[in-house]
């Protein structure tokens, strides 16, 4: 009776994740357990990251935003709220862009809103 080959898919399958953690430190790179789950966590970390990516982004939008705002005299709240009323639509990343490669095109903007200047501190 011929001998029936076993395991093909596992090790299919584990030379999937060794192949993934080439690089890493010591045995997560050729032990399968450990590779194993080195990989699942780098996964999680990836999914995570790519969510909190989207939210550092914003934060610096805002920043910048925030300072362009103020050398004009004005607060980033009562901006935003001027853009809201008047209906432009603008959204923070290209807000952000104007303040730093068009400082005349944002001046503008905020005269064009006409927003009160922030009071003296």
């Amino acid at each position: 009776m011929p001998r029936v080959k076993r395991g093909v898919m596992t090790h299919k399958r584990h030379k999937k994740i060794i192949d993934q953690a080439s690089g890493y430190w010591g045995a997560k790179n050729n032990l399968f357990k450990t590779a194993n789950e080195a990989v699942q966590r780098a996964g999680n970390f990836a999914y995570r990251d790519r969510r909190n990516k989207k939210r550092d982004f914003r934060r610096l939008w805002i920043t910048r935003i925030s300072a362009a705002c103020r050398n004009e005299g004005t607060t980033y709240s009562s901006f935003i709220a001027a853009l809201t009323t008047s209906g432009i639509a603008l959204d923070r990343k290209v807000l952000s862009d104007m303040a730093i490669t068009d400082p005349s095109a944002f001046t503008a903007l905020v005269r064009q809103l006409g927003v009160a200047p922030a009071a003296a501190a």
